[in-house]
């Protein structure tokens, strides 16, 4: 047994919320907590609807417009400066890119419609993954082990073949209960020693 490929979570884990000041600041002038804005943003039925695709981002803000009692001319701006405090993990990247010269690295998320177009265009790190897997181009949602199998079965690999990256510890089961290894992302440097550990533990495996 050896691994092949490395998947990695986007949200939470390449990109994460570093300055939380300008959501709250947001969150002040529309007369909610912050929760209450994650909430209306992340946790609406509508935000599931639209990372399976079954709406677009565009609808998924629209709807958020209407719900907050904003212009059209707002919401751009309200958009921006919700995700304001939001940074590229680049060290992260730069370490995936090292990792690409070995394995196989792929990006499996949960994200909208508009995902693919700022991995490419405005985050530009498309270049770090021989496959990218979105969830509203597919259809499917993490922690649903079809996501899984469908990411297994273009990666060519079978599932004890690779290892799954995610913050969120229901897709790390989910990840886990199809056969994969799994690794929670707390930090960069946590992932990076657990992740090397783990490739160190299954090459000692080998005969």
């Amino acid at each position: 047994m050896s691994i092949h490929a490395i998947i990695w979570d986007a949200g939470g884990v390449l990109v994460r919320t570093e300055d939380w000041a300008p959501r709250d600041v947001l969150a002040d002038r529309l007369g909610l907590t912050r929760k209450e804005l994650n909430d209306l943003v992340f946790g609406a039925p509508e935000d599931s609807r639209a990372q399976l695709g079954e709406i677009s981002h565009e609808e998924h803000w629209e709807n958020i417009r209407l719900t907050l009692g904003l212009s059209a001319a707002e919401t751009p701006s309200v958009r921006r400066e919700f995700f304001a405090g939001d940074e590229l993990d680049a060290d992260l990247i730069d370490y995936i890119r090292t990792l690409k010269q070995n394995y196989r690295t792929a990006m499996l998320s949960n994200a909208p419609s508009n995902m693919r177009i700022a991995i490419n265009k405005e985050l530009h790190i498309d270049d770090a993954f021989h496959l990218m897997v979105i969830s509203a181009e597919v259809g499917l949602m993490k922690p649903d082990p079809a996501i899984y199998r469908l990411t297994l079965e273009r990666l060519g690999f079978e599932p004890y073949e690779t290892v799954f990256i995610d913050d969120v510890s229901e897709n790390v089961a989910g990840a886990r209960q199809v056969g994969m290894h799994a690794i929670l992302f707390k930090n960069t440097e946590q992932i990076r020693t657990d992740l090397q550990s783990l490739l160190d533990d299954v090459t000692l495996e080998l005969p």
